[in-house]
């Protein structure tokens, strides 16, 4: 479908040699004139010449969620904000217009954006720059060893060949070849945990990125906000309501007694060309689909939620006359017959701007009667329609007038172009206000990140004091409520200076970008803790994101409109919205919000600290055993004894008994609440540091080695060779040709003897390393809280990694067949046992450890022994 929509080419209405001609939108060009109706994509940037009615939906690239009128009239120098332009790619939604073509293709906004987004570099997400790093402190030790004790090799008279094998050996040893089959799995893991909690990731490194994050960039509109205009406050009877603005608007508190109420539902119902499409009764009402406006949306379900079935009360208070809302007159008037059998006058109901419906009232209504509509009255009005202004709320107003049945008979003809009918005199009800109410999660979720040290920045392309309400009630602003009436009465009285200096809260427009350098949006960033970000243009997202990131910050932004594309594309992680947003905000991103909602996005920043914890637990984990896989072909080269363990060997440990358990400890819970830490700093806290390579080689690492040598003289000694025996016979040992060499007690071995004790050797050295492993990986489970504290059962994925390794090492050291292929030899049971109490060592020191990490916070054994 999608490939035969590219197909079907855009057409455009255009006059030529003053003729109209339909032709394709890309054979545009500049000072063309272009004609567009309702319905109509716009083929490109046009500078309007007329418009009747013309509303356009912009949501796309400037973010608001209302439908933005359209006239020939200049009334700002910002192109996005001035009403005679039309952008291409957007939607005329309703009237006509002509307009010239000023811009086509890459010169247009939504062209300049694709450019924008394409100049911008895809940038190492943070988990790939730790991976890196690890890298090379591993190939960088692995080569020096390796080369090292190849000199020592052949300078103590090895051969070249045996002194490469031994290179190579040592090289295997040190590098964890099942590392990155950890590392993938476990990123794909939590991947798979948060695509159930509506994360879905596109960049495995993404859920890290998440957990890393320090500065949070988020669009208002859907992501914030509920993505839809709802009713938010009520005022009749010179009281002021608050509606409920839940998902679910169940809950209204407001007094529905009232006679004002009574004829203020009456005017919300009537006077409203919304309607409810077919056949969704059995859907719930905010669910239902409409055809209208997004205003008229929200009036028609919040009458539906209170008043009743409207779609049946309008059928029986019957419309007869209707002059549609227009951008000049600012109201909406119809006229209808009642449904009152004892009064069959007819009823007029209008609403529109507050200012234009009080200029057309003489009365207002309280407690259900009339009353003269005084000086005084009308303060009160305009007071509580500022107030409601000032909430970042769209205010109507609402009046009705009951026409006598002399004067307009059933027969009259209402004539909109005479007005023969009246518009002044009218009864005023009350006002009734609007917002894109805060999802009910946002709030909670915005806390979560304040204590889990990640600021929350809004970016909106709305109106500053719109984004600054949404702001507040979210708790991105936790300000005082006089500091935000003060930034606000700054937004709408430029005269009435607050200093922004001294607060922590800054409310910047994107023209106060445009004013800023470098240097100064980096002060504001640093010196303000909570801060929005209006009208801001695509560009200015970016350089917002670039500014952050210049302070060493991890950024995650959100978005949904092709407008964000680039900000997504240049944040350290790009998250879109699943259910709005657009294809090129989907391709852009790193991860997409299945469901839209914020608070989805702090699920994924807990799962990605989580997953740093895990995957150094991992790292340690899989180091550990390196020295014990290194330290045998060092004893080979310097005493010059029979080989401990085989190359073989090593990789199976390393590809085979240890891949399920490092992958167990994916599934491992947090130590603590991790979400009230501060993010990590990329500069110091490495996934491989210092204090996890003394830890893992130098302590438990050494430990393990001590088992496996015993494990490995334990056969020897079984076998009438006594280490003193041992010490510097490798020559004589390797010799194929000699198979009369003496042990301790004066037998005589063959060179297959010899060989079968070696590969014997091999596996009580590959036994005892899985046995100290199996200690290795319960201690694993944290880092600073006892086992005990953390809870033994608490994974079973953990339980399945250790009975895998055993069950590993037994079909190695007993399935037929293994001797000649891998030169494993099925042991004496007792074997099993020899390592056992460097095991129980391992357990011990580690409790210990973590008991004076937790005992002494900050201390030297804190600071050195906490990896």
């Amino acid at each position: 479908m999608a490939s035969f929509q590219k197909m079907v080419a855009q057409q455009a209405l255009v006059i030529r040699d003053g003729e109209k001609q339909l032709i394709t939108a890309d054979k545009l060009v500049v000072g063309d004139i272009v004609e567009i109706k309702g319905g109509d994509r716009i083929p490109a940037d046009l500078r309007l010449l007329s418009s009747q009615g013309c509303k356009v939906d912009n949501s796309s690239l400037t973010g608001e969620s209302e439908p933005q009128s359209r006239s020939a009239e200049y009334t700002h120098e910002n192109p996005l904000e001035t009403k005679n332009i039309g952008f291409y790619s957007t939607t005329c939604l309703e009237g006509t217009a002509t307009g010239m073509v000023i811009k086509t293709g890459d010169q247009t906004a939504i062209g300049g954006i694709a450019s924008l987004a394409l100049g911008v570099q895809n940038e190492k997400t943070p988990i790939a720059i730790e991976i890196e790093h690890f890298v090379h402190i591993v190939t960088g030790l692995a080569v020096t060893v390796g080369v090292i004790f190849f000199i020592i090799a052949l300078s103590l008279g090895y051969k070249l060949l045996d002194s490469i094998i031994f290179l190579i050996g040592i090289i295997v040893a040190n590098v964890p070849e099942g590392l990155l089959a950890t590392l993938t799995v476990s990123l794909t893991l939590t991947a798979k945990r948060m695509a159930k909690k509506n994360c879905l990731v596109k960049n495995l490194e993404a859920v890290e990125t998440l957990g890393s994050t320090s500065v949070i960039c988020s669009d208002k509109t859907g992501t914030l906000t509920q993505n839809r205009m709802t009713v938010a406050h009520l005022w009749f009877d010179n009281r002021n309501y608050t509606a409920d603005t839940s998902e679910e608007q169940s809950a209204q508190s407001f007094d529905q007694t009232s006679q004002t109420w009574t004829a203020l539902a009456k005017v919300i119902a009537l006077c409203n060309r919304a309607e409810f499409k077919a056949g969704q009764q059995d859907v719930l009402i905010m669910k239902r689909e409409v055809v209208g406006d997004a205003s008229e949306n929200a009036l028609l379900k919040f009458s539906e939620t209170v008043f009743g079935n409207v779609m049946e009360f309008r059928n029986e208070n019957l419309k007869i006359f209707e002059i549609p809302f227009n951008s000049t007159n600012k109201f909406q008037l119809s006229i209808h017959k009642t449904n009152n059998p004892y009064d069959k006058r007819l009823l007029l109901v209008m609403k529109g701007a507050p200012e234009r419906i009080l200029e057309s009232c003489s009365t207002i209504m309280l407690q259900g009667r009339e009353v003269p509509l005084s000086d005084e009255e009308i303060d009160i009005i305009q007071s509580a329609y500022i107030e409601l202004g000032m909430l970042g709320e769209r205010v109507l107003g609402f009046c009705h007038q009951y026409l006598s049945k002399e004067k307009y008979p059933d027969l009259y003809i209402f004539d909109a172009d005479n007005k023969n009918f009246p518009i002044s005199d009218l009864c005023f009800i009350g006002l009734l206000s609007m917002i894109d109410p805060p999802r009910s999660s946002v709030p909670d979720a915005v806390l979560k990140c304040r204590s889990a040290g990640i600021k929350v920045i809004m970016i909106s392309g709305d109106h500053p004091i719109t984004a600054m309400a949404i702001a507040k009630s979210t708790g991105i602003i936790s300000a005082s409520n006089e500091l935000v009436e003060g930034i606000a009465k700054n937004l709408t009285d430029p005269l009435n200076q607050i200093n922004k200096r001294k607060s922590k809260v800054a409310v910047i427009t994107g023209s106060e970008i445009n004013a800023m350098n470098s240097e100064l949006l980096d002060e504001l960033l640093i010196s303000h803790t909570e801060i929005v970000f209006a009208r801001t243009s695509p560009q200015q997202k970016l350089i917002i994101v670039e500014a952050c990131q210049r302070q060493g910050s991890i950024v995650a932004v959100t978005g949904d409109g092709v407008n964000d594309s680039p900000a997504l594309k240049k944040a350290d992680i790009g998250i879109a919205m699943g259910i709005a947003g657009s294809d090129a905000a989907k391709n852009a991103a790193d991860m997409i919000l299945l469901d839209d909602n914020f608070a989805s996005i702090v699920t994924g920043v807990e799962e990605g600290r989580l997953i740093f914890d895990n995957l150094k637990k991992a790292i340690a984990y899989t180091l550990t055993k390196n020295m014990a896989e290194l330290s045998p072909f060092l004893v080979y080269i310097i005493a010059s004894i029979p080989l401990p363990i085989g190359t073989i060997t090593i990789l199976l440990i390393d590809l085979g008994t240890d891949i399920i358990p490092s992958i167990s400890l994916a599934y491992e819970k947090a130590e603590r609440d991790i979400m009230h830490v501060q993010p990590r700093n990329p500069n110091k806290d490495r996934l491989v540091n210092f204090q996890l390579a003394s830890y893992s080689y130098l302590q438990v690492g050494v430990t393990q080695s001590l088992g496996g040598f015993l494990c490995y003289f334990t056969v020897l000694a079984d076998q009438g060779w006594l280490p003193s025996r041992i010490l510097g016979i490798r020559v004589a040992w390797e010799d194929t040709t000699n198979n009369d060499v003496e042990d301790s007690y004066g037998q005589e071995w063959t060179f297959q003897q010899r060989l079968y004790v070696e590969w014997t050797c091999y596996t009580a050295f590959f036994v005892g390393i899985v046995i100290e492993q199996l200690a290795d990986l319960i201690i694993r489970k944290t880092r600073r809280n006892s086992i005990f504290q953390q809870g033994i059962f608490g994974n079973n994925v953990l339980w399945i990694g250790l009975l895998s390794q055993v069950g590993i090492a037994f079909i190695l050291c007993y399935c037929p067949g293994m001797r000649d292929s891998l030169h494993f030899i099925g042991l004496r049971p007792q074997y099993w046992f020899v390592a056992v109490p460097f095991a129980i060592v391992i357990f011990v020191y580690d409790e210990i450890r973590k008991f004076f990490i937790r005992r002494y916070p900050g201390s030297w054994w804190d600071r050195n022994m906490y990896y």
